[in-house]
């Protein structure tokens, strides 16, 4: 997904409020955001102090456009208010750890379901005009707590733009799996291993498949759904697969694994689209839209866009990491590894 200057226009001159902003996601959203538009106001919303006190040092008010909120989107009102003036919201807050949102359920649903509830009221409350929603490969025929949580804001977001009338208020989210050097994910992982000299790394499964998401990639897949949504879609990317596997000699060259057994909630290849969800999707060329089935979908606007830009897949499919057809090289995976500092 090659970056545009068009899909940043829209951010110019207007109000943007990111939740979760002092995230991986978010970071890197309002990085580019600065290099790429002219926001007139960013608003940065999140809980923890520290992290917004670290990214004030990159991004200090004296000279940047930028708030910087504490607040949780488990409180609403707090919420309503950091969105009075806010033109845009980019919602990428969520309790994310599979193994903690399973200990911890009500968290976990009072973050990822009551606080995705917030944003659509506090949105619509404020007249927000579109609302991005963040969410996760975990939410496509979820198998735990986390990605049932997921699904259940996705539904929410959708709904949304049934429940904004006058305002007009649009919502759509976009779907991807884990980024590649993210905080938690496998490659950084591997990375402070090597540096400690291990030569055996742990794998859950020797056949596990993942895709491969930049961080940037997301901004761009964000800025696209921000650009061309009508409300209610949600934004699937076409990308390459990766075998965990087929990472470890790019590692070390004495590298070996130690199979440890997949854990709770751990899927073997990341699924993006189910099969029964493939029968709702449009073939964009890069990406894939599934569209919503309530009747209050706007079918005439979506099938003109439909036909300038893109076409009903021919036949359900799934698409997960593991049937891809479109693998990272050797090559690839090298340089990947390589651009992902510790």
């Amino acid at each position: 997904m090659t970056s545009s200057k068009n899909n940043n226009d829209i951010y110019d001159g207007k109000s943007i409020l990111v939740t979760g902003a002092t995230g991986s996601f978010g970071k890197q959203f309002i990085k580019n955001l600065f290099e790429n538009a002219k926001p007139a106001r960013v608003v940065v919303f999140s809980r923890d102090e520290l992290k917004q006190f670290e990214m004030a040092q990159q991004f200090p008010e004296s000279e940047y456009p930028i708030r910087y909120f504490i607040g949780d989107v488990r409180d609403r009102d707090r919420l309503i208010r950091a969105c009075s003036g806010v033109d845009i919201i980019v919602h990428a807050a969520a309790m994310k750890h599979i193994l903690a949102a399973e200990y911890n359920p009500t968290e976990c649903i009072a973050t990822n379901i009551i606080g995705a509830q917030n944003v659509i009221d506090a949105a619509i409350e404020n007249g927000v005009k579109r609302v991005v929603a963040l969410s996760t490969d975990k939410a496509a025929n979820p198998i735990n707590l986390y990605g049932a949580t997921k699904l259940c804001s996705d539904r929410l977001f959708i709904a949304g733009n049934n429940l904004s009338g006058k305002v007009k208020t649009r919502f759509s989210v976009v779907r991807y799996g884990n980024v590649a050097g993210s905080r938690g994910s496998v490659i950084p992982l591997f990375k402070q291993m090597v540096a400690q000299g291990v030569t055996e790394f742990p794998i859950t499964h020797e056949e596990m498949t993942r895709f491969v998401i930049t961080l940037q990639d997301g901004v761009e897949l964000v800025n696209l759904a921000m650009t061309q949504m009508m409300g209610g879609e949600i934004y699937v990317p076409k990308l390459p697969s990766v075998r965990i596997v087929d990472i470890l000699p790019h590692l070390a060259a004495n590298a070996t694994s130690k199979v440890i057994g997949i854990r709770p909630g751990e899927k073997l290849h990341e699924v993006m689209i189910p099969m029964e969800e493939s029968r709702n999707a449009i073939d964009m060329g890069d990406y894939y839209i599934l569209q919503p089935t309530l009747h209050w979908w706007n079918t005439e606007d979506f099938q003109k866009k439909i036909e300038a830009h893109g076409k009903p897949v021919d036949k359900a499919f799934e698409y997960d990491s593991g049937s891809n057809d479109w693998w990272m090289s050797h090559d690839e995976i090298a340089a990947l590894i390589e651009s992902i500092k510790i």
